[in-house]
């Protein structure tokens, strides 16, 4: 029976495969339904997987002392989410993931995802070019923080990610800008007027 390659043409764009490679693919990646409001990584939990994003949206954040929420991502359509910080150091969470709205997610576990980067390398130079531009925009995210204007922040925010606006809410806009929910409101207010 020859393998069904849909999960490793939606998961791997752009490689192509054996029928072994697929099935070693169909093994590991498990699909997952989420409801809006699901909590599927709390603060202190062990992180055994990490997700990619078939539909819906979730969103990672940082609670801190204060108990304030930090947005630190958002993933939808074919972007992956975890608390990377933990799931490669092999800690406890810092952070949270929060489903925003509906979502199916392929799930992959730490343990299987080192046998496929053993038995399939392609997916190891795959992952290690995601993880290159995930670190670059997480470096160009933190310098506008630091040197640009909550305006500047916003007007960058939704040229680069126009399909997140539509899907989340305010306070999880301004929560990811560092900003209040306020201060997002009068920013927004004072586009639309000019």
């Amino acid at each position: 029976m020859k393998a069904d390659d849909s999960k490793a043409k939606e998961l791997f764009k752009g490689l192509s495969f054996s029928s072994d490679e697929i099935d070693i693919i169909e093994s590991v990646f498990h699909k997952v339904s989420f409801k809006k409001g699901d909590i599927i990584l709390e603060t202190d939990d062990v992180v055994n997987y990490q997700y990619y994003t078939l539909e819906g949206c979730l969103r990672s954040y940082y609670l801190d002392l204060q108990g304030k929420e930090h947005t630190v991502q958002f993933a939808i359509k074919d972007w992956w989410i975890s608390d990377y910080t933990a799931f490669f150091s092999d800690s406890k969470s810092i952070m949270n993931i929060e489903v925003i709205q509906d979502a199916t997610v392929y799930r992959l576990c730490k343990k299987d995802k080192e046998e496929l980067y053993a038995k399939i390398p392609k997916v190891e130079s795959f992952f290690r070019k995601k993880l290159e531009r995930a670190f670059a925009a997480f470096q160009k995210r933190i310098l506008s923080n630091i040197s640009q204007t909550a305006t500047d922040r916003y007007t960058s925010f939704i040229e680069a990610y126009p399909n997140i606006e539509k899907n989340v809410k305010n306070y999880h806009i301004a929560s990811y800008l560092g900003i209040t929910n306020e201060s997002l409101s009068r920013i927004r207010r004072e586009m639309s007027n000019k």
